[in-house]
């Protein structure tokens, strides 16, 4: 009997180590025939990040839909109010401070129309690239222009561009450095066995971090973010069932001044098919509807 086991076993493992190894030599020979094509097709030399590279087109003219906080970007909510953002105790005193007439009279009402409020504001957006590393968004709420910078001597971490622009000056839309964000970039510009890898690669957002920003408000009621403000932001758009376009912008704007924790949301943006609509206004803040009371727990 045992010799029969061991007859049956050995003839088992004699076929199992022969499958092992056609295997192997499967494997062997198509590393080696791709390694061979890639040595005739040259390395995968990553495309340079930027236009040529985008993996998602967010260029054209969007228009906010306001489908969260509606009282709060649609009106200037009272003095004092700081429903659902994460403020300390020093932005509350600021907000609890907060003149409007004050901030007119000092040349100040664009401080609610910064890069870290300016994508909650109601507006249209025009995105367009300004050239092959720089993609432009222009609001035609406050007449703002954001510019989001790519690297232009190839992919780099964004934490490399920001320091190197530590010392520019701080502005109202402060710097923002950008890269695209999909798992299929870097792949090179190549013809790889039969597979067409020129195309753009599908899916993926749009990763920008805003540093260099002077003070401003989260809200048109004066609620601060101060010129420490670090702002992280991602652009992504999709296709509904009914065929709109849209574009969603995540925020998250991490302040150690004036913020408890992040502050995150997310703002919606509906393609239109031209910029007839398109209708840029100075930077203009309402009073807060007379009689308005801050909304307590």
């Amino acid at each position: 009997m045992m010799n029969y086991v061991k007859k049956i076993t050995l003839k088992l493992c004699g076929k199992l180590a022969h499958k092992i190894l056609v295997c192997l030599l499967a494997v062997s020979l198509s590393f080696t025939t791709f390694a061979q094509v890639l040595i005739i097709a040259g390395p995968l030399h990553p495309a340079p990040p930027g236009r040529a590279e985008a993996p998602i087109d967010l260029t054209g003219s969007w228009v906010s839909l306001i489908t969260e906080d509606w009282p709060y970007r649609m009106l200037t909510p009272t003095v004092g109010d700081t429903m659902s953002i994460p403020v300390n105790e020093a932005a509350r005193e600021a907000a609890n401070n907060w003149d409007l007439e004050a901030d007119n009279a000092a040349g100040l009402q664009c401080r609610a129309f910064g890069a870290a409020g300016i994508m909650r504001v109601p507006t249209r957006l025009q995105i367009s690239w300004e050239d092959d590393f720089t993609l432009r968004i222009d609001t035609d709420a406050g007449s703002q222009s954001r510019f989001l910078n790519f690297s232009s001597t190839g992919r780099r971490p964004l934490l490399n561009m920001l320091l190197e622009a530590a010392s520019l000056e701080r502005t109202r839309q402060g710097y923002s450095a950008a890269d695209w964000e999909n798992i299929m970039l870097g792949r090179g510009q190549q013809l790889v066995q039969g597979f067409n890898l020129t195309e753009r690669p599908p899916g993926g957002n749009l990763k920008v971090i805003t540093t260099q920003m002077l003070s401003g408000y989260l809200r048109f009621n004066g609620i601060p973010y101060s010129e420490e403000a670090i702002l992280t932001e991602y652009f992504n758009r999709f296709t509904a069932p009914n065929g709109d376009e849209w574009l969603v912008v995540t925020t998250i704007v991490d302040d150690p001044f004036y913020l408890e924790m992040p502050y995150v949301t997310t703002s919606h943006f509906r393609r239109e098919e031209d910029n007839s609509k398109w209708n840029p206004s100075p930077c203009e803040t309402w009073a807060p509807p007379e009689g308005s009371v801050p909304i307590k727990f």
